[in-house]
């Protein structure tokens, strides 16, 4: 909606006295932020949606350059023993809390024991595994005393960990590893997140939240660099329909997307140029499949049905911007891997000859035109993601399967994939939280909650745990590549493609750079008018 003229002018008429005051005025980003936040407690969150609203409030000891390197937050320095084992963190002097209370070691022992602690039942735990007896303490085993993690004093606190682990700091830029107030978490319990209430650490804090709305967020004046913290507040916008987000955007109502209607690439790159970015970064789209579900417990059921899957057109033709295949389940590039792309014998077959083989399969196990596979198809909405689903239904036509295809707000999705509660398949995806090849496998340990599908598979679990005692970074990759063959082999999960970033970023926003991670903090942003 336009403002009359006579308004317009009153507008403007006021700006010019507030700034001749000798105050600047508020500068406010406003971004589309996919989905409504479950929770913006740094132990609860999962979810792309929610990191960068959590990210932008809180602050670990290690934290994200404008590229989404870990650098120090936090901590003004550390130190690492000769043999990797114990990390020493110092706690810069100016950390403070926003109620004015300074930042303590105490505070970070607090929250990584309340992150493992098992009456938390906090889902991503496991990431913190990495420091000695974490794993002990929060599967019951072992106890909060026997944690690897040790305040000196106020202001220094040391980590030992179960084994050398090179991306430690990458992991503890993690939200697992954020510091929560405990004085605030024990005044308040559940309700400590509450806008009245909470109190946060990073460059800026929390002072509204509108359900299935907007969450905003204001510059945080004690922030140790606040000085060089350019926009004062943040809206995040929560929506499933993106078209609608692109037409906001378009409109000047949003200064960020975080995603777009693929078949609207052009458009942008056309009308809006420089616009939109697209880059590669660590991620995989999958798909993960029900193993508790009798007909899915057939290895070649599972094989045929990623047979028949055409990855190579997904990327160029059913989204338009250029995802690469994804037949393994480790993204090309990952650090310490030394490998390529892993890749099944059938990837290279032609594609008519690949679906004639998964009907063959389909008819051994039994499938036919008379007694076809029934499957669920469980996506959260979005319009891609009802793109794909759509596509990779009728490549399963052939093979005498009938696809249900079944969508729901995230989420709800989200918690229906954790409680095993789908019946078949269900859409997934996975941003890596850090730069290591475990963080990829992990996903199918058996006793992992985010392994949505419930595989479960022995000896990949045992090369997974032996990985961690190897210290020879070549030795311990070929372990790894190992697992990765086991799961494939068997076909735990369909990988669909390896992730392309797609944001939308205004002329007027500035410091927004491509990376690896698609993490891109609010503190390193501009804007100008």
């Amino acid at each position: 909606m336009k403002l009359i003229p006579a308004i317009k002018t009153a507008a403007l008429a006021g700006a010019l006295s507030f700034a001749l005051s000798g105050t600047a005025l508020a500068t406010t980003l406003h971004m589309f932020n996919g989905g409504e936040p479950a929770s913006i407690d740094p132990h609860r969150v999962s979810g792309d949606w929610e990191n960068r609203i959590v990210g932008d409030s809180f602050e670990g000891l290690m934290t994200e350059d404008i590229g989404a390197n870990p650098v120090l937050g936090q901590a003004s320095d550390y130190t690492i023993s000769d043999d990797g084992l114990v990390y020493t963190f110092t706690i810069r002097d100016d950390a403070m809390w926003t109620d004015g209370t300074p930042v303590t070691a105490g505070d970070f022992e607090y929250a990584f024991k309340r992150l493992l602690n098992p009456d938390m039942a906090a889902d991503y735990a496991y990431l913190q595994y990495l420091i000695a007896g974490a794993e002990d303490y929060n599967t019951g085993e072992g106890s909060a005393d026997d944690v690897g993690i040790k305040v000196i004093d106020d202001k220094t606190i040391e980590f030992t960990l179960a084994n050398p682990a090179p991306y430690f700091l990458d992991a503890l830029t993690h939200y697992t590893a954020y510091p929560v107030p405990q004085h605030v978490v024990e005044e308040f319990g559940e309700e400590w997140i509450d806008p009245e209430n909470i109190v946060t650490n990073g460059p800026y804090t929390i002072t509204e939240w509108v359900p299935n709305s907007h969450i905003k967020a204001v510059k945080n004046d004690d922030y140790y660099d606040a000085e060089n913290v350019s926009i004062d507040d943040v809206m995040y916008y929560a929506m499933d329909d993106i078209s609608a987000a692109l037409q906001r955007y378009r409109a000047g109502e949003f200064d960020i997307l975080t995603d777009f209607p693929t078949d609207q690439y052009q458009l942008l790159q056309d009308q809006y140029p420089g616009e939109a970015h697209v880059a590669p970064f660590l991620g995989l789209y999958y798909y993960v499949i029900n193993h508790n579900k009798e007909e899915l417990s057939d290895p070649n059921v599972r094989n045929a049905l990623s047979m028949a899957i055409n990855r190579e057109v997904i990327g160029p033709d059913i989204l338009g911007t250029g995802e690469l295949p994804a037949y393994g389940w480790v993204p090309p590039g990952t650090a310490s891997y030394g490998f390529d792309e892993y890749k099944p014998d059938w990837a290279s077959m032609d594609y008519g000859a690949r679906v004639a083989e998964a009907v063959s399969m389909m008819e051994e196990a039994g499938y036919s035109a008379d007694n076809p596979l029934n499957l669920q198809l469980k996506y959260n909405t979005n319009e891609n993601h009802q793109r794909i689903a759509v596509a990779i239904a009728a490549m399963w036509e052939p093979l005498h399967v009938n696809v249900e295809l079944f969508n729901s707000e995230v989420a709800v999705h989200y918690d229906a994939l954790q409680n095993n509660d789908f019946d078949g398949v269900g859409r997934a995806g996975w941003l890596m939280d850090y730069n290591d090849a475990i963080n990829m496998l992990e996903l199918l340990r058996s006793d992992i909650i985010y392994n949505y599908g419930r595989y479960a598979n022995d000896e990949f679990d045992a090369a997974l745990r032996e990985s961690a005692t190897i210290t020879d970074p070549e030795a311990r990759a070929e372990v790894l590549r190992n697992a990765e063959e086991i799961a494939m082999s068997e076909a735990a999960a369909f990988p669909i493609y390896y992730y392309v970033s797609k944001n939308v970023v205004s002329p007027k926003i500035e410091g927004f750079e491509d990376n690896a991670k698609d993490i891109h903090r609010t503190r390193w942003l501009t804007k100008s008018e």
